[in-house]
């Protein structure tokens, strides 16, 4: 009886541990294919830029093929939902950036959950954006802006890439801040924006640095500010927030990668060091600099974190100013 037993007790953990066998079995097979990576923005914008970028590198790095999947549309909500809904195997992933939190605050149509929805791998890089207006605006700095603003309030028309976007809700942020009423007009995409504001039609645009920096250094658009605290070293002539009276204005462009909730944390902890390894490649680097971004690797936890800290605020943001957005 005691033999008979001791068997019993014997099988018992070993059927109990082949779950775990498996999985781990499962995680050091991977990866078993091609790595799709969504991006979820038509080709040739900056999101998509960065997902070429790493594909290529993670490619070198796991030796397999590493393909981009551009699904543009509903302000990147339709990527997002389409790597929500997939085999949380590690195969698919989703290059998120700044939409990622942002349009899912602003918008309750969105159809995905930015934090329960996803497993976080790894931040890449981030940077500030830029404020400008037009040279004919009188107004060279950001405080001489909001003070044209306060005595002219809706009379200033600002652009957005479209509703929901970084674009828009950076400016409800400034708005909500300044007590300030000015008017928003989204447009499908930021180059059409940048084009009226070259022409003075509209008085007042944010966008990435190395989209609006061209311009900036012609002299065909002032820049007020950038949205970090301190300047940044690729327009180091240009104020930060705290210079313009608002140190804990800090609104960044990020760019990371994310997998379908349930994928295997082994799996994770192996994309998540190969996408460290990526950005700390002295090419991937100078790449970075030239786009006035900083690397930014980190763990998932820390990824988890700072995408539940990006979108708790914009969620405030979208509360404080009573924003009402119901499509896309």
């Amino acid at each position: 009886m005691t033999l008979n037993r001791r068997r019993f007790h014997q099988l018992l953990t070993t059927s109990l541990a082949l779950p775990s066998v498996a999985f781990n079995a499962h995680a050091n097979k991977f990866p078993e294919r091609a790595i799709r990576i969504v991006v979820p923005f038509a080709p040739g914008a900056g999101t998509d830029a960065m997902g070429r970028l790493v594909a290529s590198k993670l490619a070198e790095l796991l030796k397999v093929s590493v393909v981009v999947d551009n699904r543009s549309g509903a302000s990147g909500a339709l990527g997002a939902q389409e790597v929500a809904r997939a085999e949380p195997d590690g195969h698919t992933l989703l290059l998120a950036a700044a939409p990622f939190t942002t349009v899912a605050a602003a918008l309750p149509s969105a159809g995905y959950d930015p934090l329960g929805g996803f497993a976080p791998v790894g931040m890449i890089a981030h940077g500030p954006l830029v404020w400008v207006v037009p040279v004919s605006l009188p107004a060279n700095t950001l405080p001489e802006l909001i003070a044209l603003a306060k005595a002219k309030p809706g009379a200033l028309n600002y652009g957005s890439a479209g509703v929901g976007g970084i674009n828009h809700l950076v400016l409800e942020s400034l708005k909500a801040r300044t007590g300030t009423f000015i008017t928003h007009i989204p447009y499908r995409g930021i180059a059409p924006a940048t084009l009226d504001t070259l022409s003075g039609q509209l008085q007042l645009l944010t966008g990435t640095i190395p989209a609006l920096a061209p311009y900036i250094r012609e002299g065909k658009l002032k820049a007020l500010a950038v949205t970090s605290p301190e300047r940044s070293p690729a327009l180091p002539q240009v104020p930060g927030m705290r210079e313009a009276g608002m140190a804990d204005f800090n609104v960044l462009n990020y760019f990371a990668l994310v997998a379908p909730k349930g994928t295997p944390e082994p799996v994770v902890q192996q994309l998540n060091t190969a996408l460290a390894q990526v950005v700390q490649m002295p090419d991937v680097k100078e790449r970075l600099d030239r786009d006035a971004l900083v690397p930014a690797a980190g763990s998932p936890v820390a990824l988890s974190q700072f995408l539940q800290r990006d979108l708790a605020g914009w969620k405030q943001v979208v509360a404080k100013q009573g924003l009402k957005i119901d499509a896309f």
